[in-house]
């Protein structure tokens, strides 16, 4: 084990910048979201990712990879959104341990409904708040860092 790097007075700065403006742009948005579309963040992260996928559906696995949540969480917000609807279990013929999660027509229009005021939350709480360049070295930052991450994670699993 060799010697532990401290941060320098510079990467605490940005460190605890990082982790202070999720918490707080995950309450936000969390709180918007539940009063202006009855979801959570997560669930609303978790809507949007059905939405971009072809046939609006993903496989459980790589929907808790792509939303970086523990698969059980997964597994008990897709109960959550099943319950309102908003979203349909499927397994795969050919793979009795694949199980998908589907966009319904209900979640689709919760979605639509929900999207206009929360990338206006968006706008107003980080993109206008910072300059082109700012905002440019922010997402080439945070790109290169979740590269990384995602190399080293296992997304396989028995969700399917």
């Amino acid at each position: 084990m060799g010697r532990t790097r401290w941060l320098s007075a510079e990467e605490k700065r940005a460190w605890t910048a990082l982790r202070t403006t999720y918490a707080r742009l995950n309450q936000r948005m969390d709180q918007s979201l539940k009063r202006d579309a009855g979801l959570s963040h997560l669930q609303y992260e978790i809507l949007s990712r059905l939405a971009a996928a072809p046939e609006r559906e993903l496989r459980m696995a790589e929907l808790a990879c792509a939303v970086a949540g523990s698969k059980s969480g997964l597994t008990y917000q897709i109960g959550q959104l099943e319950q309102a609807g908003l979203v349909a279990r499927r397994t795969c013929p050919g793979d009795v341990r694949a199980v998908y999660a589907v966009l319904t027509e209900e979640g689709s229009s919760r979605l639509l409904r929900a999207a206009p005021g929360h990338v206006a939350l968006v706008r107003e709480l980080l993109v206008d708040v910072l300059s082109a360049e700012q905002l440019r070295a922010l997402a080439d930052g945070l790109d290169e860092a979740n590269r990384r991450m995602q190399a080293s994670e296992d997304c396989g699993g028995s969700l399917g």
